[in-house]
């Protein structure tokens, strides 16, 4: 197989971007540099492993499964079908919480998925400890592997537990964090099916925020209202379309809400404290 062969199958395929993800395959199957790729289109690589890698890829599989790893923020994570695929968008959310959380602090990642966000904090902020929840128990056990890897996992706690249903009794034996961070499931029920396949392929209890793409929100506040220390944040991962929503539901609960974009400008961040009462 060429560089230039792949590009034209991924291309065929309605792959997005063909050329860097052939780039992508041939270093990750194949060892070979994209200044080397791009240098020698027509060079032949061979393998069934790259085949088959070529193969899944056209048949619209998500490049970051197909390799089984993905780089996000500083780390490096395992990912399969299990989690949702980190995404550089949510990087914005990692770095508000390191330059956000007291020194010693402890926070909750609720809905850890692969763990991104809660092991980049820790590997980030070595004087902290995190509370990881996910329902999913082989996510869960992904995210294990995930803080094991980045070498975190003595303070990283998993907990197996649904976010819309956390109460006092399930955590009882730990503190009151400095901060609760999550990446929920917000897209609106009735658009999961109009996604791009890829999307599609990623887990729907990831990604399914309910009829109007607020159901976790709501119950992460409510959370927040009686678990959160006084001075502690929220950071919660948003869709492009809801910081308006967001900020009526933080005002709801008591607390303010300040929206921060990404890198393309699009909301992607709500940032909530408890409102002050003059």
């Amino acid at each position: 197989m060429t560089y230039r062969g792949i590009c034209a199958a991924l291309r065929e395929a309605g792959v997005d971007q063909p050329e860097r993800d052939a780039e992508l395959l041939l270093e990750h199957f194949c060892g070979a540099s994209p200044s080397r790729v791009i240098a020698e289109p027509e060079r032949q690589y061979g393998g069934e492993a790259l085949c088959r890698a070529v193969e899944e890829r056209c048949r619209r599989v998500p490049l970051q499964y197909i390799m089984g790893v993905w780089d996000f923020y500083r780390q490096t994570y395992e990912v399969s079908p299990d989690c949702l695929i980190p995404r550089q968008d949510t990087e914005i959310l990692v770095e508000e919480a390191v330059s956000s959380l007291p020194r010693g602090a402890f926070f909750a990642d609720v809905c850890t998925g692969s763990g991104c966000i809660a092991v980049s904090v820790l590997a980030e902020r070595r004087d902290t400890h995190a509370l990881a929840v996910e329902l999913s128990a082989p996510a869960l056990k992904l995210a294990g592997r995930n803080a094991e890897r980045n070498g975190v996992s003595e303070r990283f706690v998993p907990m197996r537990a649904d976010a819309l249903r956390l109460s006092r009794s399930d955590l009882r034996q730990f503190p009151s964090p400095d901060a609760i961070l999550s990446n929920p499931p917000y897209i609106r029920t009735g658009v999961l099916d109009t996604l791009a396949p890829e999307v599609r392929r990623e887990p729907r209890m990831a990604l399914d925020g309910g009829a109007d793409g607020l159901r976790f929100y709501r119950a992460l506040i409510a959370l927040a209202a009686w678990w959160l220390k006084p001075e502690g944040f929220c950071l919660f991962e948003i869709g492009f379309d809801q910081a308006g929503e967001l900020d009526a539901l933080a005002k709801e609960g008591g607390f303010s809400c300040r929206i921060l974009r990404d890198l393309g400008g699009c909301d992607r961040v709500a940032m909530l404290r408890r409102a002050r009462i003059n």
